[in-house]
């Protein structure tokens, strides 16, 4: 279709992403900004095995009766599903400064923005816990037998746009020609998913759905091979379906399974092309300014001074009657962060990447270490800009909360001023997402943050030539092993399969979104939950979670 090349689009990109594997030769930009929100330093120097703690903290240990490490998503429903089982004896240590993982939230002169994740898709009763949840939390009530979300959280109209043919359009795939065969390849897809969805189901968190013969035929195989053989081919549609992938897994359609492909659809609101008419539900989403941040308050206010941020958890070690924790104070202005600290709790929650989790835990089961292999992690770039006063718009639909450019593998960026009810200030923050190929993690820890913010400005300025003149502030965060991409055999996997499904013996659980083989919020939810049960269950609870 005229105006989408994917091969000119994925060549431009990768000459610009090599661009930045050479240090930058000129002047500073004219913004300011930062790296913000990581722990590079620390995690790297404890993984590469550099210089020890100056010391090792004499004192008694700390005691707990259940200590989380990691104050994600997952830790902190884990935390939850404990206080609901009546266990208040928990503590978490996070390694970064705030809580919530790839939900974490950021602040531009006082303008909330995320760092990451930043929206919830609405939704439906196959996800009784969140749901309840959300009801506890304001955000859903009951209205003549049906669940209603709050206005003022559902993303306000226009949600989506897309830049193609010199123009915006609302969506995110442009409305197809009837009769071109675009649209007949969307009408055949919509009909496949569809399908899918009745035979074999599907639904987040994909714990609720049985495992069938079906689902593993489809997870054997790539979504970009499985396309092929339903004739999908169509440049737009392929762009788009990239775009999804990207999105969601952190990698095109090639590199996830087929399973992931048709799962991010027939989970939610099956696959909707504009002129294409379907069955396909609603694709409504919660957001807030500062993203999920905005969740991830609500998860952590009851938990008050249990989440300690800061603490670099090196070593677990399961004892008979108790489990061994050490960790380091790493917010410390020291290079070397403060000394070492012991604690001793009845059990552990390891609420961290499945690789994190075995490098800490020498003694880990072979199935843990087996499926923490099986597993690749996609890098993401993800930069606030601070603008002075809104951008020039171009001919199409008005400005959008997500705005995308066909054709690019960039995945544009969200407005934060967008869910704003009242006045709207001139000074707002736009944040830009991009999924990074694997080979551009060392190019994202080397290159420095003049050279990534005039490349992501470069890359918005296609559409927006005036944003370098409008732009005050660039704050950049790196996820360098932002989520697991789930490559085909990966949801099948039959190491992960068990963890999911049993947890672990003794004293120690896992509880991490990339069990489930790719990241998102109901995912990791779930998994919180169920080994905060787990655990619960083992101390003798004398009530079960909900």
């Amino acid at each position: 279709m005229r105006g989408i090349n994917r091969r000119q689009a994925v060549a431009a990109s990768a000459a610009l992403l090599g661009a930045c594997s050479r240090p930058a030769a000129d002047a500073l930009p004219p913004w300011t900004g930062a790296f913000v929100g990581d722990a590079v330093a620390a995690g790297h120097r404890w993984r590469d095995g550099g210089a020890q703690p100056p010391r090792v903290d004499d004192r008694k240990p700390q005691r707990c009766g259940v200590l989380i490490v990691g104050a994600g998503i997952a830790g902190l429903a884990a935390a939850r599903a404990l206080r609901e089982a009546g266990i208040d004896d928990v503590t978490l240590l996070e390694l970064h400064s705030q809580a919530g993982g790839n939900s974490r939230g950021h602040r531009i002169d006082a303008m909330p923005c995320p760092l990451g994740a930043h929206y919830l898709p609405v939704p439906d009763d196959r996800n009784p816990q969140l749901l309840r949840w959300l009801h506890e939390i304001g955000l859903a009530r009951q209205e003549s037998g049906r669940t209603v979300f709050d206005e003022r959280h559902l993303c306000h109209s226009p949600q989506e746009r897309v830049w193609h043919d010199g123009a915006w359009h609302e969506g995110l795939l442009p409305a197809l020609r009837p009769g071109s065969p675009a649209h007949a390849q969307a009408g055949k897809l919509s009909t496949a998913i569809d399908a899918l969805a009745r035979e074999l189901g599907f639904a987040m968190p994909a714990a609720g759905v049985d495992v069938m013969p079906g689902h593993a035929a489809l997870d054997a195989q790539s979504f970009a091979r499985w396309l092929d053989a339903q004739g999908i081919t169509d440049p737009l549609l392929r762009w788009y379906l990239d775009y999804c992938c990207l999105d969601d897994y952190g990698a095109p359609a090639a590199a996830v399974s087929a399973w992931a492909g048709v799962h991010y659809f027939a989970s939610r609101h099956g696959f909707r092309a504009p002129g294409v008419e379907t069955e396909a539900g609603s694709d409504a989403v919660l957001t807030w300014p500062e993203g999920n941040a905005w969740l991830v308050r609500r998860l952590a206010e009851p938990l008050g001074e249990r989440v300690k941020t800061g603490w670099l958890v090196s070593r677990v070690q399961e004892q008979r009657d108790h489990v061994e924790v050490w960790a380091q104070d790493v917010s410390r202005e020291s290079p070397a962060g403060g000394p070492m600290r012991r604690w001793l709790a009845q059990q552990v929650i390891l609420a961290t990447p499945l690789k994190w989790a075995v490098r800490a835990w020498p003694a880990a089961p072979a199935a843990l270490a087996r499926g923490a292999g099986r597993l690749t992690h996609a890098p993401w770039l993800v930069a606030n800009l601070m603008l002075d006063r809104p951008l020039a718009d171009r001919p199409g639909v008005a400005p959008a909360w997500d705005n995308v450019v066909a054709g690019r593998t960039g995945l544009g960026y969200v407005d934060s001023a967008h869910q704003s009810l009242g006045f709207r200030p001139a000074a707002h923050v736009l944040t830009a997402y991009h999924a990074l190929p694997i080979d551009q993690r060392p190019a994202l820890l080397a290159q420095p943050w003049s050279t990534w913010s005039r490349w992501v400005i470069d890359d918005l300025s296609a559409t927006h030539a005036d944003l370098p003149a409008r732009v005050r502030r660039v704050d950049i965060a790196r996820h360098g092993h932002a989520m697991a991409i789930p490559a085909p055999g990966v949801r099948s996997d039959a190491d992960l399969v068990a963890l999911r499904a049993e947890g672990l013996a003794g004293r120690v659980q896992v509880a991490h979104a990339d069990l489930a083989g790719y990241s998102v919020f109901e995912e990791a939810f779930d998994l919180g939950l169920r080994a905060g049960a787990r655990v619960a269950a083992a101390m003798g609870a004398r009530r079960p979670p909900v």
